[in-house]
């Protein structure tokens, strides 16, 4: 206490406390202080404290902006939406692309929430498991390699669309099929899953996709409303953690908790069995 007095008098050129006997006593201005340092303590007060905000959502009137992979866009954006604005419909959303996994856009605040897998080396983002997914194979309806058994050695012969935006073409498959002797031959690389399963299903080419890449068109093993089928891989690859992730400075903010609530609701409906709950 004594070395907090020394440092205020020092600051303010005043003794403040001076000896009257055995007791301190103000000096006139610090007097004068009081009721002013009362009124700064209760503001700094009000300050530190976190404000319990009502979040309404008829009249909440905010755009967020999310990044995403095409797959995703197209096959869950439009259910975001529709659940979103039946409670909140003056909500807006706006999807941007998503070249790469840099985490600066969130540190910035341009993108409110991203959804994909996490692989940033940010430490302070948080994340929290939407779904899981696993890679399948796609190829148009008749295409030669259907015709029998979908083997290691008949699938890593065909020729293959791979999806990649930094021209990256071996994967988990490679590794896989590598363990086997065995190699697929990369004819072609597009940016977007919806592009390879186009490709898929206007040529000879077979693609790699996540399976909810085909949304609600996938029954089983196969699908016939896009025009292609999916098969099951012929080799073993890890599952797929698809997470929603953001900066802590929106942590605790109403509206973002109601987009993520909002978010991990719809993927629960859309993949019941492919969702967890993990978040860090």
């Amino acid at each position: 206490m004594s070395r907090t007095l020394a440092r205020l008098r020092k600051s303010t050129g005043d003794p403040l406390l001076v000896q009257a006997g055995r007791t301190l006593t103000p000096t006139p201005y610090a007097e004068s202080l009081v009721e002013r340092v009362h009124t700064l303590a209760r503001d700094t007060q009000a300050v530190l404290q976190p404000s319990v905000v009502s979040l309404d959502l008829s009249t909440l009137d905010r755009t967020f902006v999310l990044r995403a992979s095409e797959g995703f866009v197209q096959a869950l954006a439009g259910p975001l939406v529709m659940a979103a604005i039946k409670h909140a419909p003056k909500v807006r959303f706006h999807f941007v692309p998503k070249p790469d996994k840099d985490a600066q856009p969130l540190r910035d605040g341009l993108i409110d929430l991203e959804v994909g897998v996490f692989g940033t080396t940010a430490p302070e983002l948080r994340q929290q498991l939407l779904f899981r997914d696993r890679f399948v194979g796609v190829c148009r309806a008749d295409h030669p390699l259907l015709k029998e058994e979908v083997t290691a050695e008949r699938y890593a012969a065909c020729r293959h669309v791979v999806v990649t935006r930094k021209g990256i073409t071996a994967g988990p498959v490679d590794v896989a099929l590598q363990q086997r002797g065995l190699h697929r031959e990369v004819t072609l690389t597009v940016p977007s899953h919806p592009e390879a399963v186009w490709i898929a299903r206007n040529s000879d080419l077979v693609a790699l996709v996540p399976r909810t890449c085909l949304g609600n068109a996938i029954i089983g093993d196969y699908t016939t409303d896009l025009g292609v089928t999916a098969f099951t891989l012929p080799v073993q690859t890890e599952e797929i953690s698809v997470c929603a992730i953001w900066h802590p400075r929106l942590e605790v903010d109403p509206a973002h908790r109601w987009l993520r609530e909002t978010l991990s609701a719809v993927c629960r409906t859309a993949y019941p069995t492919k969702r967890g709950s993990d978040e860090e």
